[in-house]
């Protein structure tokens, strides 16, 4: 008897703060229209189409986010706020985590700056995790890119992270299924005004 699909929640990780678009914090990179998107906010751009793979989306946010909290509820994801999400990557994505917690399997991590990345490879991440995939990376060309997911064999090291890579360590340790893409996206982040 075959077992059914593992359940993969998305995370979408929308607490960071973009010094290096505005290093005078006083526009938020997540904001800003996307002009290859019909002007939807970059954020925006990002979570439908990790809505679209996945049917559950956990958003993380730092407090005091300027709106992109309110845009991401309203597109129908679960919206947690991370008090400490300025001491660094790690804590919103544990923060996330733990609101997915108990009925997430395996967690697709995607960047709320990073709304170029095919549906097509999104899918392909969520189909490899649903099927029990330890850890997926999408590579192109032999280089890696993001978004990364994990499955729940993964958990106690993922709620162990800290500082600011995230779980780059668990990258560089473990085995990771690499799914081949023909997909730029998964390079390109939002981290200038000029990538806009």
């Amino acid at each position: 008897m075959r077992e059914a699909p593992l359940s993969v929640v998305g995370i979408l990780m929308a607490a960071g703060r973009g010094r290096r678009f505005d290093p005078a914090g006083q526009r938020n990179k997540l904001l800003q229209p996307l002009a290859d998107a019909g002007g939807a906010p970059v954020v925006v751009a990002s979570a439908r189409k990790l809505l679209a793979a996945v049917p559950r989306v956990v958003a993380v946010v730092p407090p005091g986010d300027g709106g992109v909290a309110a845009l991401l509820a309203d597109l129908g994801c679960e919206v947690t706020v991370c008090p400490d999400a300025d001491s660094g990557m790690a804590a919103s994505l544990m923060h996330a985590i733990r609101h997915s917690l108990p009925d997430a399997d395996a967690w697709l991590v995607a960047l709320g700056d990073m709304p170029h990345v095919a549906p097509a490879t999104l899918a392909a991440l969520a189909a490899a995790l649903a099927g029990s995939a330890p850890i997926v990376a999408p590579v192109m060309e032999g280089k890696r890119g993001n978004p990364v997911g994990f499955g729940r064999v993964h958990l106690d090291a993922l709620l162990a992270l800290e500082g600011d890579q995230g779980a780059r360590r668990l990258l560089q340790t473990c085995p990771v299924i690499e799914i081949p893409v023909g997909d730029m996206g998964i390079f390109r982040d939002i981290d200038t005004p000029g990538d806009l």
